[in-house]
């Protein structure tokens, strides 16, 4: 998975300590990210729409997370002209819409293996109570 650092490209190599891509990986897979990614499916959203669709996150940790993923490019900020702050609107870009597509594709798997989850949940507690 690693690539040859050159001049113009760095090496990425998610499992090295050091790498810049874990620091975006746990933007996007953190407690928060998948949901705000998930979230933004349909389009533009306000901050309190985002944290209405996104039951028990706070506002620290929406504002917090909103800011990592417009650095990342993952997320746009909309501001009006006219200097709202409360018609501020998030919409995914091209990065993000093609992140929050296989992250929507990995929860309908995860849906669709649910009840083997649960089989194996009982099973494991089975054995532990025993």
């Amino acid at each position: 998975m690693s690539t040859q650092p050159t001049e113009f490209a760095p090496c990425f190599e998610v499992q090295a300590a050091g790498c810049e891509s874990r620091v975006i990986l746990d933007h996007i897979t953190g407690r928060w990210g998948t949901l705000i990614l998930l979230a933004l499916h349909d389009g533009p959203m306000r901050f309190s729409q985002i944290r209405r669709a996104v039951e028990g996150i706070n506002e620290k940790a929406l504002a917090q997370s909103l800011k990592h993923f417009e650095r990342d490019g993952i997320v746009d900020r909309l501001a009006p002209e006219d200097g709202y702050p409360s018609r501020v609107e998030y919409r995914l870009t091209e990065t993000g819409a093609g992140l929050e597509q296989r992250l929507r594709d990995l929860v309908v798997h995860l849906y669709e293996e649910m009840p083997k989850v649960l089989d194996s949940h009982a099973a494991f507690d089975a054995r532990r109570a025993s």
